[in-house]
């Protein structure tokens, strides 16, 4: 029987943590689920301690990235599952990117969402992770900036150090695929925050933009 652990780097989820994580406790095949708090300033922490699963408070915010490197040295199981902290109810759909790993059909899944209900940016961030994904290996993405996946272990060993940010991703499955890993993206019903076409928004995307140029700059010998 293959061991399933679901880790969730945090960062200000207090608002949707909770239901995150009950969604989760619901699956019967995760054995453990993992919330590493990254530095929150509001109550993330508080509310994970109320359901019982297990909490790696960080002292200060290292970002994404940073946050999931400092799980996995935790980490003890056969297949891992990387979800966001802002899912909610959504969450029980991670039966179905775990589905294709279980059964052996692949060894990275990915969770593509619904369209966006409210409009975001001009697509540059996304299109750019993209294309840096099919130079890798040949794989159209649709949903490359996705934070919701479940690999084995052998993947996990494979990809790390993730690096640091909103570019955790993108580098993540850029070097899964040139490692031959099979990689799928799986179609879900999940949701999360959106961001808008505000300011808030727009630094949002600016910041996630630098990080994704940051990866493909690093792997840019390799996409060649």
């Amino acid at each position: 029987m293959k061991t399933i652990w679901a880790v969730i780097p945090a960062y200000n989820e207090a608002e949707s943590i909770g239901r995150t994580i009950r969604a989760l406790q619901a699956i019967p095949s995760i054995d453990k689920i993992m919330v590493v708090n990254d530095g929150s300033t509001d109550a993330t922490a508080d509310e994970v301690r109320k359901t019982g699963v297990y909490l790696l408070d960080l002292p200060y915010n290292m970002g994404k990235g940073g946050a999931m490197n400092k799980a996995v040295g935790e980490v003890d199981a056969d297949i891992v599952l990387f979800l966001d902290g802002d899912l909610g109810d959504s969450a029980s759909q991670a039966e179905l990117i775990l589905k294709p790993v279980l059964e052996g059909q692949a060894d990275l899944a990915i969770a593509a969402f619904p369209p966006p209900k409210r409009k975001g940016g001009f697509g540059l961030v996304k299109k750019t992770a993209a294309w840096a994904i099919q130079r890798a290996g040949n794989l159209q993405s649709k949903a490359p900036l996705s934070g919701q996946r479940a690999m084995t272990r052998e993947v996990l060993e494979a990809v790390l150090p993730f690096d640091k940010s909103y570019g955790v991703e993108l580098g993540m499955t850029i070097r899964a695929l040139r490692k031959g890993f099979r990689v799928v993206e799986v179609p879900t019903e999940m949701s999360h925050k959106e961001t808008g076409r505000d300011l808030q928004g727009f630094l949002h995307r600016g910041r996630q933009w630098w990080d994704v140029l940051k990866v493909v700059i690093s792997e840019w010998r390799n996409l060649l």
